[in-house]
């Protein structure tokens, strides 16, 4: 049988290549696109240019001056920000202006995550940090400061290390994201640094505007009255936050533009970019929708949000991929834990859809306790690509239009 393929990036962090989709010749398949899929990588000439030339802050050389100790907060594995390939620019800055090396100090800004690995800190930064620098896990239930209450009422406590340095920096991504709207800028503070308490009242806005019939002003791309984008600035401030950097971006997870400045400022800035740049029209008349997730392969779950998204006018049948070697990740917080032991704001996605014929999982890191949390009734799932093909056949014996999404973790409706 003659047959058409489309090549999806996959296992981000890991073995990096390409999976190879093969279908039916006389099937219609479309790659559904973001806007900056195609965005070219970010040049070392422009990583220097935002660095001399930050929004609303001096440079990162004038901040340092004079400061003594110095805790650089970066964001886990599970984001797609290269860490590593920024941090030759911004230790030259703190070396000129006369900071020793044994005056700065890492901090993952994990959240509600599980710890990182020396593997997972390796990948992020790269070797030469860990051989000179200390990088250490946040620890969201020790060791975090109580610095006072947001106008929202989260009471914030942020972690110790962090607060005992008089120079703070972050580093991380401007991305969509399923409750903030985007992620990026004070972020990296609340919930990244913050307590397990303090993350359970920033997560809470989210589910609190839904409930209350306010659910457009949350989710994907929502963040001009979204609380939860209040709530993360406020904190930066209040953690005293100087400077932050994000990175946008590309449809293969490459840095493709970068905003440096006041936290506030450099994440409205970045997001006014970040809104056209991950904007993604549906491919109408979809009956199967095949969604890739690459950039936080181990949040898969978020791909469900577009796919779900695109099949709501006709239905049909939607293919998640979740493809991450080191399998999903720990949430302490919305994480399943047993058969009755839950994380605080756990919630399995559970919802039978009129719309959502069959929900085919693509997982070759198959955990059975995954299906606590991704619970839709009669999900498959599967191992290999033509055990997908199988299936799909078997629902669209006659052919089928296919929409084929790159990466369902970042792009937006």
């Amino acid at each position: 049988m003659a047959t058409k393929t489309v090549s999806i990036s996959r296992q981000m962090w890991y073995e990096e290549g390409e999976l190879q989709l093969t279908f039916p010749e006389s099937w219609e398949v479309v790659p559904c696109l973001m806007n900056g899929h195609g965005a070219p990588q970010v040049t070392p000439e422009q990583i220097k240019a935002a660095l001399d030339n930050p929004i609303d802050s001096p440079t990162l050389r004038k901040l340092a001056r004079g400061r003594t100790e110095v805790a650089i907060a970066f964001d886990d594995i599970s984001r797609p920000t290269r860490v590593a390939d920024l941090l030759p620019y911004i230790l030259k800055e703190l070396d000129s202006a006369g900071i020793p090396d044994g005056s700065i100090r890492f901090i993952c800004a994990t959240g509600a995550h599980g710890a990182q690995t020396f593997q997972d800190f390796q990948k992020k930064l790269g070797c030469e940090i860990l051989d000179n620098f200390p990088v250490y896990n946040h620890n969201p239930y020790e060791n975090c400061t109580y610095v006072g209450q947001t106008s929202t009422g989260t009471r914030l406590s942020v972690n110790s290390e962090f607060m005992s340095c008089d120079l703070k920096i972050g580093i991380g991504s401007v991305i969509p994201h399923a409750q903030s709207g985007f992620g990026g800028g004070g972020k990296i503070v609340l919930p990244g640094i913050a307590s397990i308490d303090s993350i359970e009242n920033f997560h809470r806005w989210e589910i609190n505007a839904r409930e209350s019939g306010h659910g457009n002003i949350v989710g994907p791309g929502h963040y001009v009255e979204n609380p939860m984008v209040k709530d993360f600035n406020e904190a930066a401030k209040m953690a005293g936050l100087d400077l932050k950097i994000d990175t946008i971006i590309n449809g293969i997870g490459q840095p493709c533009a970068i905003f440096v400045g006041e936290p506030q400022a450099e994440y409205y800035e970045a997001v006014k970019f970040a809104v056209q740049h991950y904007a993604t029209k549906p491919v109408p008349g979809a009956n199967v929708v095949v969604v890739n997730t690459y950039a936080k392969g181990n949040e898969a779950i978020l791909g469900l949000l577009i796919g779900i998204m695109m099949l709501t006018e006709r239905g049909g049948d939607m293919v998640l991929i979740m493809d991450c070697p080191a399998g999903q990740v720990v949430h302490y917080l919305l994480g399943s834990f047993g058969e009755k032991a839950r994380g605080r704001l756990f919630s399995a996605v559970n919802f039978k859809l009129p719309w959502l014929k069959r929900l085919v999982v693509l997982s070759p890191q198959f955990e059975k306790s995954m299906t606590d949390w991704l619970a839709i009734p009669d999900t498959k799932w599967v191992k290999t690509w033509p055990e997908v093909m199988d299936i799909l056949n078997q629902d669209f014996p006659d052919g089928a239009r296919v929409a084929v999404v790159p990466d369902g973790t970042v792009q937006y409706l």
